[in-house]
C-alpha cells in the first residue's frame, strides 16, 4: 500500500466542521493539547448537539466554555482524570460531564473498543521528516488506540515546537484528514517551590530507594524533591507514565543510566511528557528516550517484569486499615482520578522485589486536619475522602514527613500502630483512642 494521500491544509476553523452532531472527540493528551482546535469547537456549539469530548487534564481556556448554560447538550465533556481543574470538577458534581472510573491503561480499551466511539481525534505532532512521519511527540500514551480503531477524522496541529521523540511516537502524514499549521509554544507544567515538608517527606523516600532501582515518579514538588536527593545513587533506570524536569540532571551526572534494568536496557520508557521547554528541548530527538503506549508502558505484568521497581504515588488520606485514598475529596468533589497509581500498585503487587510508595503530608494544608485517619467516617473533616483508590491489600509503604510505615505483611494491628508512628504528633493521641475502640490496638 502506497502512502499517497495528503492532507487539506486549512484553518482550525474550516478543520472542525468536519465534526458531526453526536461525534466523540477526543483530544489528545496533557501537554500535546491542541492549542487553536478546541476553541475552534466550542464556538461551534450553537450548530452541534451531543458531541462529547473526551480528555485529561485540560489546559486551554476552552475548558470554562463547558460552563455555560446548557452547553452540556451541545458539547460535554467525558474525562477520566480531572488534573484538579476547577471546572472540570465543577461539571462532575453537578452531572453534566462524563467520568470514567478508570485505571490509565484502561483508558486505550475505552477508546479503542468502548462505548466512547472515538469518531475524531484531535491532536498536535511535530513536521514531517523527509519520509513522511510526524512524532506525537510528547504524548503517546492513549493516541494509537484511537488510531487503530480507526477515527473517522484525524485533525492535527502541525506544531514545529512539537519535539521529535524516539519509541512507537511516529505517524505517517496519510493517516491525517486536515493539518492546521501553528507556531505557538506547547503547554508547559507550572514548576512549584520545594518546601521544607516536602524536602522532609523526600529525604524518607529517598532512604527506600537502592542502587540499581527502576523508578516511576511523576509531577510535583515531592516527586522533584525525590529526584534532587538521588545525586548518591548508582545505575538507576527509568520506566514511568511522565519523566519529571530532575531527571534531565540525574543522566548528565550518570546516575541514571538504565543499564540495570532487566526490560529496555539503555532506555528510559514512558508514555507522556509535560513539563517546560528546556525538557522539550531535551526529548527532541532524544534516543535515550522510548515513548510506548499507556497500555504497555502500565501493563502490571509489563511493570513487574523491572527487577527492583520502585513507584512513588501522591494521597490525599489514608486509613489505619492501609486503604489509600487519592482522587476524590468527600464522594462528589472529583478532585484527579485513578491515572496510572493503581496500574503501579497492581504491577509492584505481583513483583517479588518491587516497592510500591504511598507519600503525603501529615495533615491537611491549614494543619487543622490529620490526613492519617482511623477511618473516613470516623474524621471530622467534611472534605475527608471517602472513597478508596488503592485498597489495603495492595498497600506497601506509606510515607510522611515522620517517617515509613512498611504495611505488606503486617496484620491490622501492626499496620495501626506504624501508620500512627507516622501521623502528626498532635493527632497521635486521638488515633490510639480512635484504634482501640476498634480493636486495633
Amino acid at each position: 500500500m502506497k502512502n499517497t494521500k495528503r492532507p487539506k491544509v486549512v484553518t482550525a476553523e474550516e478543520a472542525v466542521k468536519a465534526i458531526r452532531s453526536h461525534d466523540d472527540v477526543v483530544l489528545a493528551n496533557f501537554c500535546a493539547e491542541p492549542r487553536l482546535l478546541p476553541m475552534a469547537l466550542m464556538d461551534r456549539a450553537p450548530e452541534l448537539r451531543g458531541v462529547r469530548v473526551f480528555h485529561l487534564t485540560p489546559f486551554g481556556p476552552f475548558q470554562e466554555r463547558y460552563l455555560e448554560p446548557g452547553m452540556e447538550e451541545h458539547i460535554r465533556c467525558a474525562t477520566a482524570f480531572c488534573g484538579r481543574r476547577k471546572s472540570v470538577r465543577a461539571l462532575i458534581s453537578q452531572g453534566r460531564a462524563d467520568f470514567y472510573p478508570l485505571s490509565f491503561r484502561n483508558y486505550c480499551r475505552l477508546l479503542k473498543e468502548g462505548d466512547f466511539k472515538s469518531d475524531v481525534f484531535m491532536l498536535t505532532i511535530s513536521p514531517p521528516d523527509k519520509h513522511g512521519y510526524c512524532s506525537l511527540g510528547v504524548s503517546c500514551d492513549y493516541a494509537w488506540a484511537v488510531l487503530e480503531r480507526p477515527a473517522r477524522v484525524v485533525i492535527a496541529e502541525m506544531n514545529p515546537n512539537m519535539p521529535r521523540t524516539h519509541g512507537r511516537s511516529f505517524i505517517h502524514i496519510s493517516q491525517i484528514d486536515y493539518v492546521v499549521e501553528v507556531d505557538l509554544p506547547l503547554y508547559e507544567l507550572e514548576q512549584f517551590p520545594i518546601t521544607q515538608l516536602e524536602e522532609k517527606i523526600a529525604a524518607n523516600v529517598a532512604q527506600l530507594i537502592d542502587d540499581g532501582s527502576t523508578l516511576q515518579i511523576g509531577y510535583g514538588a515531592v516527586s522533584e524533591a525525590v529526584i534532587s536527593l538521588l545525586k548518591d545513587k548508582e545505575d538507576l533506570g527509568i520506566h514511568t507514565e511522565m519523566v519529571p524536569e530532575g531527571v534531565r540532571e540525574l543522566v548528565s551526572l550518570g546516575v541514571i543510566t538504565n543499564q540495570k534494568k532487566s526490560i529496555h536496557k539503555g532506555k528510559i520508557v514512558c508514555t507522556f511528557h509535560g513539563g517546560t521547554k528546556k525538557l522539550y528541548d531535551w526529548l527532541d530527538d532524544n534516543p535515550l528516550i522510548e515513548m510506548q503506549p499507556v497500555d504497555y508502558t502500565n501493563d502490571p505484568r509489563v511493570i513487574a517484569m523491572n527487577t527492583k521497581m520502585v513507584a512513588i504515588n501522591a494521597a490525599l488520606q489514608v486509613d489505619l486499615f492501609g486503604n489509600i485514598y487519592a482522587d476524590v475529596f468527600g464522594i462528589r468533589d472529583q478532585y484527579t482520578g485513578s491515572g496510572g497509581q493503581l496500574d503501579f500498585a497492581l504491577g509492584c503487587a505481583i513483583s517479588d522485589d518491587a516497592k510500591f510508595i504511598t507519600v503525603l503530608p501529615s495533615t491537611t494544608n491549614d494543619g487543622e486536619f490529620s490526613r492519617v485517619v482511623v477511618h473516613p467516617k470516623l474524621t471530622e473533616n467534611p472534605r475527608a475522602p471517602q472513597m478508596s483508590l488503592i485498597p489495603r491489600y495492595l498497600a506497601d509503604y506509606v510515607v510522611t514527613e515522620f517517617g515509613i510505615a512498611h504495611l505488606r505483611g503486617k496484620e491490622d494491628k501492626e499496620r495501626a500502630r506504624a501508620l500512627i508512628d507516622i501521623a502528626h504528633p498532635k493527632f497521635r493521641s486521638d488515633l490510639e483512642e480512635q484504634a482501640r475502640r476498634l480493636g486495633l490496638l
